[in-house]
């Protein structure tokens, strides 16, 4: 795939973590998707399940910044976005697996209904929902993680399933 192409649909990408669509992405919007996965949940934000996916939303937008803030104003523009995905993250998405691991392990316990360390499918479609993905996309994402079909989704088939769909052009 040509980069004009890849980087075409990284930018795409962008309004995913724009979450209130302002054009920027900031820390406000990472508190934002906390937010909306906990009020999903019936979670409260004082709980440790609530502390845990706050501090979490707080290093991903961390690790973000430092990665794509390029003019250091605390504020990543989707040119910003686009050039940090492609200059940094292309051929390394672990590095985004390992910036975003920490919220997405909070957001999954969170999602976890019975302690196993999984979330059902369903659950995991209101998480994606509530991060702003439309119900089909999300309810076809959900059932492409869960690759052995036992209706479950752990944190090893969704971290690296993420990194991979906001670095890898597919």
């Amino acid at each position: 795939m040509v980069s004009s192409e890849y980087e075409r649909r990284i930018a795409a990408r962008f309004a995913t973590f724009d979450q209130d669509g302002n054009g920027y992405i900031d820390r406000e919007d990472f508190g934002a998707a906390a937010k909306a996965v906990l009020a999903e949940f019936g979670a409260t934000a004082r709980s440790d399940k609530g502390q845990a996916l706050y501090a979490g939303a707080e290093a991903f937008w961390q690790g973000m910044a430092g990665i794509a803030d390029r003019d250091g104003d605390q504020r990543i523009t989707r040119e910003e976005f686009v050039n940090g995905a492609v200059k940094r993250l292309r051929d390394n998405p672990e590095r985004f697996a390992e910036i975003a691991r920490p919220f997405l392990h909070a957001a999954l316990d969170i999602a976890d209904g019975d302690g196993d360390g999984r979330a059902t499918v369903e659950d995991t479609v209101r998480v994606l929902t509530a991060l702003g993905a439309p119900v089909e996309v999300a309810r076809g994402a959900a059932a492409a993680l869960d690759a052995d079909a036992d209706g479950r989704v752990g944190e090893a088939e969704i971290v690296p399933a993420f990194a991979r769909y906001f670095t890898v052009a597919e």
